[in-house]
């Protein structure tokens, strides 16, 4: 297998340190990518690998990842845009945004489109780590984003999941024909720290001890971010497409067929992050 270098986003722990530790032993350039500075330093100086430090929370730390990101890779082969996760109480961000929409969504939509040069030039893939919750919880209104008139917890997330699915089917839309190729996968449920500051409905199952035993390793569900990772799309896998279990995922939410909506999806989140 040829040597790919990856960059991956929320490598801190859970899902993404596992991925990064798999890619890494299969060879590749991993870049790691966390918001705690003590964590993803254990991580890289485990993998021998560079690290980078960014608050999804703040989009100027964004930015200055991207920039850090594109001085210091000559290509990227696979960006995985995995971190996230759920919050607790509703807040807003420095920058405006509701919290959850930003870190899930706006935060990795703004990065990618940064690195879109360099991504396209190295004929890259974008792996976005999607979850059900998109189809349990996710209702998107392209005018009320942050949730301002129906806020839940469990809404917010699922929108926020149900984002990256329309960012990944559009992506694949705009720069497919430019050898960009993009795909979403659901890691099912993992025993990780998901959720763990949250009181949501989520929490019973990402954050309490008791029913972690039932649920699978970040380990296993780091299994389709490598497939992905390490797969050739068009023969391995195909482009725009929501995989779950290594396959098309059977059960999407409707709004994902949506063409109107995803396009109005990226003119909004473009607009919000000050692409527009």
């Amino acid at each position: 297998m040829t040597s790919r270098t990856v960059v991956v986003t929320g490598a801190s722990d859970g899902i993404g340190a596992a991925g990064a530790r798999r890619l890494r032993a299969d060879g590749h350039r991993v870049v790691v990518v966390g918001r705690s500075p003590d964590k993803v330093r254990a991580v890289a100086r485990e993998l021998d690998s560079p690290w980078f430090v960014a608050d999804y929370a703040r989009l100027d730390d964004v930015r200055r990842l991207a920039a850090e990101l594109d001085a210091a890779c000559p290509r990227v082969d696979v960006l995985v845009n995995n971190a996230g996760g759920g919050f607790g109480p509703r807040t807003r961000t420095v920058d405006g945004h509701e919290r959850t929409m930003q870190v899930n969504h706006l935060a990795p939509f703004l990065l990618t489109n940064l690195l879109l040069p360099k991504l396209i030039a190295s004929r890259a893939a974008v792996v976005q780590t999607a979850s059900a919750g998109a189809r349990m919880f996710g209702k998107l209104d392209l005018d009320d984003l942050d949730n301002d008139r129906h806020y839940t917890r469990r809404k917010a997330y699922g929108d926020s999941k149900l984002a990256n699915l329309l960012f990944t089917r559009e992506l694949h839309a705009r720069y497919g024909g430019q050898g960009l190729s993009a795909a979403a996968f659901d890691p099912r449920t993992a025993a990780t720290g998901f959720a763990s500051d949250s009181r949501n409905l989520l929490r019973p199952v990402f954050g309490r001890p008791p029913l972690r035993w039932l649920l699978g390793t970040a380990e296993k569900a780091a299994g389709q971010l490598v497939w992905l990772a390490e797969g050739v799309p068009g023969r391995d896998w195909q482009s725009g497409v929501y995989y779950s279990r290594r396959r098309p995922a059977r059960w999407v939410p409707p709004q994902l067929r949506d063409d109107a909506l995803a396009r109005g999806l990226w003119e909004r989140s473009a607009a919000r992050v000050g692409l527009a």
